[in-house]
Parts: C-alpha cells; structure tokens; sequence
C-alpha cells in the first residue's frame, strides 16, 4: 500500500474512523484521501491520520449509477489544485461536479445529497394522485415519470430561467395556473425549505 497515489474511502460515517485507523501510515502519509463517508469532516479524518493527509470530502448521490449524478467536492487545507483537478476528473465521468467550501456541505447534502428522494417522493404523490383521478397505476406511472425525465431535459438543455419554463406552461386562468395557486395557497416554497432545513441540521447533528 505504501506506492498508493490517492485512497478513496466509500464507508458507512459510523465505521469510516474505525476504518482509516486501521490503514498504515506508510499508505495515508503519501496517498491523496477521498472520502465519500457523510457528515465526516475534514479536520477529523485530518486530525487522526496525524494532520499531514490531502484529504478531499465528496458530497455524491445516487444519480451516479446513471452517470447524472452530482458531486461537491471541498479540500483540505494539504490537498493541492492537482488533487483537486484529479478528484472533479474522476467524478467528472459519472455526472457533474462542483467545488465548495467545506462550510456548504451540510446544505449541498440538504440539497443534492438528499435531493434525488424529493424527486421521487414528488413523483409518488403525483402518480398517487393521478390514480385518485382514474388513471391506472402503470399509466400513472409512466406520465409522471416522464414528464419529470422531460422537464429536467428542458431545464438541463433550453438555456431558459425556470421561471420562463414554468411561465411557458401556464396560460392565464388555465390548468396549470390553478395547480400553481393550489401550491402557492398551501404554501409549497416554505414546506420545501423547512424539508431542507430538517436535513441540513440532521447534517450537523450526524458530523458533531
């Protein structure tokens, strides 16, 4: 292990100290650390690999199995711009990737990390909806699926604002203009936020 040119540590927060005690020093003193563990701070893997370490932190989600997924990535203060290069190139390949101060990564979990389950949780009440409505479950299933595949396509490749593709969408008194009074009156904006606040401070309850 001692010719290790970068670690990457992908382990459950409660087992990653265990885990990285347990490597030699002659592998962490030279290696570049990436840790995918959540909720563990750089400071602590730092701390306990003697202080030295390039260690970056990865903030992923599960898109990456498709290869759209969305990383953050935050370096330590040993780690170089080549690490960093190396790391966004790695990653690069099965999505898109960001780089943040390690300050931002308790509300990137709240908002990418945790994200994709919004999405699908959103995806459920509609089709739920939809069947309360007199669609089939299978039919339900595939207009709500594709409609989300379709919208995130038009936000990801028309270069318009959301607004302007929300606004495209909504005639004057219409459908939609009264599916969006609905969410406006119970307050949808506010709800999302407490949500990601819940995870944001589950966040640092999980890191102290």
């Amino acid at each position: 292990m001692s010719q290790l040119r970068s670690l990457v540590i992908a382990v459950k927060p409660q087992d990653f100290l265990t885990t990285i005690k347990e490597l030699p020093s002659s592998a962490t003193d030279s290696a570049l650390i990436v840790s995918f563990a959540a909720g563990i701070r750089i400071k602590a893997i730092e701390d306990n690999l003697g202080g030295g370490s390039r260690v970056i932190r990865v903030m992923p989600n599960t898109p990456m199995v498709m290869g759209a997924g969305m990383s953050a990535v935050s370096l330590g203060s040993n780690a170089t711009s080549i690490d960093q290069e190396w790391v966004k190139g790695f990653l690069a390949k099965a999505g898109e990737v960001v780089v943040v101060d390690e300050k931002l990564q308790d509300a990137v979990t709240a908002t990418s990390g945790s994200g994709p389950a919004y999405f699908f949780a959103f995806t459920e009440s509609i089709i739920k909806a939809a069947e309360r409505l007199g669609i089939s479950h299978q039919d339900a299933t595939t207009l709500a699926s594709q409609t989300l595949i379709g919208a995130a396509l038009m936000v990801e490749k028309s270069g318009k604002e959301l607004a302007t593709l929300r606004e495209n969408v909504t005639s004057p008194n219409g459908t939609t203009a009264a599916a969006l009074k609905s969410f406006a009156d119970s307050s949808l904006e506010e709800l999302v936020f407490q949500a990601m606040k819940a995870a944001h401070d589950r966040s640092i309850e999980l890191s102290s």
